[in-house]
């Protein structure tokens, strides 16, 4: 009798939109990684384009992943992240974003910093730059000394943020009703943060696209960002709610507006 597969560790939810030019590299990513067997969890958030074909085509046999495809339409990456949380059953969860490319070691990495006592998130370092460039490693190190500074505050949007599932189960998950705008990454930050730790380290890493510099009508202003950084955590749920929701709401930066696509049709670093 054949030995039983291991249950895998980990589940990535990865949410896509029309991500037909730009998933490939994310996925090349995930037949690299070690630390398998890992679970995919793939969120259609209402695609018109064939995302679900290429992403079949690519992981069909794939040794060590497990995948999944759900579909959820209400419009929005927070909504399809939460429909993706709902199905996670493993010890600790990854959240990866469809434009973004991962080390193979990201998984190990990760592991690492989450079976620290008390840590219940590790955030990677967003690269614009080679790692092993002198900006890349600039930015490695000065993104891990500011999370040294500013403590229990976020420095990494969702495309770098894994958590121990229960941990985040227990903060209320990756979308909380009570915010409805953009900068959810942050926000859920603020929940877990009640929960436990999170960790850095500058050889833990990912790179976004660049095309999220198009992205400014869902950015915050430098008096926000002051503002949040400047705000002490015991009044960090005043900041979130009383402060900044209201201003967002003001100028409509609900979370629907991440769908906006500001950047035109190009494939990025290690994009198909």
């Amino acid at each position: 009798m054949a030995p039983a597969s291991p249950r895998p560790r980990w589940s990535i939810v990865l949410p896509y939109y029309n991500e037909e030019a730009f998933i490939a590299g994310t996925l090349r990513s995930l037949l690299a990684m070690r630390g398998r067997p890992v679970r995919l969890i793939l969120v259609d958030n209402g695609s018109t384009d064939a995302t679900e074909t290429l992403c079949r085509r690519m992981l069909d046999d794939a040794p060590g992943i497990e995948v999944r495809y759900l579909l959820e339409e209400q419009p929005g990456p927070v909504h399809a992240l939460h429909a993706g949380f709902a199905a996670v059953d493993t010890p600790l969860v990854a959240f990866w974003n469809a434009d973004t490319t991962y080390p193979p070691d990201y998984l190990v990495r990760a592991s690492a910093l989450l079976d620290r006592p008390g840590v219940v998130a590790a955030m990677a370092v967003g690269l614009d730059s080679p790692p092993s460039s002198w900006r890349g490693r600039w930015l490695r190190f000065r993104k891990f000394a500011t999370s040294l500074i500013l403590v229990r505050q976020s420095h990494t949007g969702t495309f770098g943020q894994c958590f121990r599932t229960d941990a985040l189960r227990a903060a209320g998950g990756p979308r909380s009703d009570d915010w409805p705008w953009v900068l959810d990454d942050h926000e859920v930050m603020q929940r877990v943060f009640k929960i436990g730790r999170s960790r850095y380290h500058p050889d833990f890493w990912c790179r976004p696209s660049d095309r999220r510099a198009s992205s400014a009508h869902v950015r915050w202003t430098l008096f926000e960002r002051i503002m949040y950084h400047a705000t002490p955590f015991r009044a960090k749920d005043w900041f979130f709610h009383s402060f900044l929701g209201p201003r967002f709401q003001a100028r409509g930066m609900d979370s629907a507006n991440l769908r906006v696509r500001c950047w035109e049709d190009r494939a990025p670093h290690g994009g198909a």
